[in-house]
């Protein structure tokens, strides 16, 4: 495809991943054939993808009944189709891997979200799922929960590539970034390379402005002398938020804190952009992708999302456009009776939910299946 909008983003700097999987995707070259006409460069997942995955396919019937009737409970099963699948694709893009040099070419696994408070259980399932995966070309997905940061700081002393997930906030942001070049800190300090350690920071988006939105619109219905206040405001938090979160991206890792780490060859943690498909439909459907285009980032689209890109995206270095405008917006919040700190931890504990009650249903559905 001629001037494929998708494959335009890295002239931008920008890498985008698919937030999909399904082995049936994989096995009949639907993800070969985006890698190569749409400069497909990574791929997420999560306990809802898998969900869906298993919930409309048959692709899986005969090999979870085979393990079944090997005596393996649900757990096992899930986390070997999962690790089967992450493997699949994880094999289809190590020529991209390898071409960037470790730059792109990743998938992500998530650690069972029921531990996204438990630091020792995330850790120790990390490791293990990284051991059994076997691939460089993986991130395990740890969510940025207080309980997270340790995890995230040993694991990435140990070398495990991490995607931290479910980060909201910008103040938890700043933690997750020093939990990172800490990490890495340990490591060299330990004699151990860091050139081949790659972590990237998920900061969801269409959630934050699903939130705010509301109160907004209420501001605006009932306050008239606030409702032109709050009217440029509405449904631009999320976007707000991401373009200062890549300020603060610049400023830590161009610090002299990162210096010894860049000069042993040690990567940037690159923000991503997640949660990209738009929940609001009075908003355009590429809204987050078009506004937050820019370099050194990823953003990971659904993929309604990436078909609709690919039809009618306008790539577009705009993620460091007016940046002061983004920080007047979020000061202008608690104006408006928007403690956005609330509303990320509040963001943070639904998340945890919303990925525990997929993972919860996979559970029960392998069980339907074990008894049909």
């Amino acid at each position: 495809m001629k001037n494929n909008p998708l494959k335009q983003l890295g002239e931008f700097g920008q890498s985008f991943w698919i937030d999909y999987i399904r082995r049936d995707f994989i096995a009949t070259g639907g993800l070969k054939r985006m890698i190569d006409d749409d400069g497909l460069r990574g791929m997420t997942s999560n306990p809802a993808i898998f969900e869906k995955a298993f919930d409309d396919s048959h692709d899986y019937d005969r090999d979870i009944e085979a393990m079944f009737q090997k005596g393996m409970d649900a757990k096992a099963i899930y986390e070997a189709i999962t690790l089967s699948d992450v493997q699949m694709a994880a094999d289809e893009f190590r020529p991209v891997y390898e071409g960037t040099k470790g730059a792109d070419g990743y998938v992500s696994l998530e650690v069972n979200p029921h531990l996204a408070h438990d630091t020792e259980g995330t850790i120790g399932e990390a490791r293990r799922l990284w051991a059994e995966l076997d691939r460089p070309n993986v991130l395990i997905k740890v969510p940025a929960t207080v309980e997270g940061l340790p995890a995230i700081r040993r694991l990435i002393s140990e070398g495990i590539n991490i995607n931290v997930t479910l980060l909201f906030g910008l103040p938890r942001y700043r933690q997750v970034a020093q939990a990172y070049i800490e990490g890495l800190q340990e490591r060299l300090a330990r004699g151990k390379t860091v050139k081949n350690v790659a972590s990237v920071a998920s900061f969801f988006l269409s959630r934050i402005d699903a939130q705010v939105d509301p109160m907004l619109e209420k501001i605006i219905k009932e306050n008239k002398d606030m409702a032109e206040i709050a009217a440029p405001v509405l449904g631009e938090t999320a976007v707000s938020c991401a373009k200062m979160a890549y300020q603060i991206y610049k400023e830590i890792f161009n610090d002299e804190g990162f210096k010894e780490i860049a000069e042993n060859g040690g990567r940037t943690q690159r923000v991503l952009w997640a949660s990209t498909g738009t929940k609001n439909p009075d908003y355009g459907d590429v809204k987050y992708i078009e506004a937050l285009i820019g370099p050194d980032t990823v953003t990971t689209i659904p993929i309604e999302t990436l078909n609709a890109y690919r039809d009618h995206g306008k790539p577009g270095a705009r993620l460091e456009r007016c940046p002061e405008q983004a920080g007047l917006l979020l000061k202008q919040l608690p104006g408006l009776g928007v403690n956005i700190d609330r509303v990320a931890r509040q963001l943070e504990d639904e998340g945890v939910d919303k990925f525990n009650k997929p993972f919860d249903k996979i559970m029960e559905i392998l069980e339907l299946k074990k008894n049909s």
